[in-house]
């Protein structure tokens, strides 16, 4: 299990991240593998909540499933692509 975080956005309701999280991850791990990205909104004076999250694998969604094939097919290549996020 391996964690990135991004940058922290002070006081920005509509922050825009656009950073790059590159894994190594050995090709026959992959069939298992799931990067999850949570959204999180941190505050200093009640519990931070979750805002959403994404969930990238060969078993998610069209679009991420679409996603994760592309960064299959180009390895050590930035994938870019919009997500939207879930509950």
């Amino acid at each position: 299990v391996e964690k990135k975080k991004t940058v922290v956005m002070k006081r920005c309701l509509n922050p825009v991240f656009n950073e790059s999280f590159p894994f190594d991850v050995p090709a026959h791990v992959l069939r298992e593998t799931t990067i999850i990205i949570t959204v999180m909104d941190k505050d200093r004076l009640s519990r931070n909540d979750v805002i959403g999250k994404i969930y990238l694998s060969w078993k998610s969604g069209p679009a991420e499933v679409k996603h994760w094939k592309d960064m299959l097919a180009r390895p050590r290549t930035n994938v870019a692509q919009w997500h939207s996020l879930k509950a």
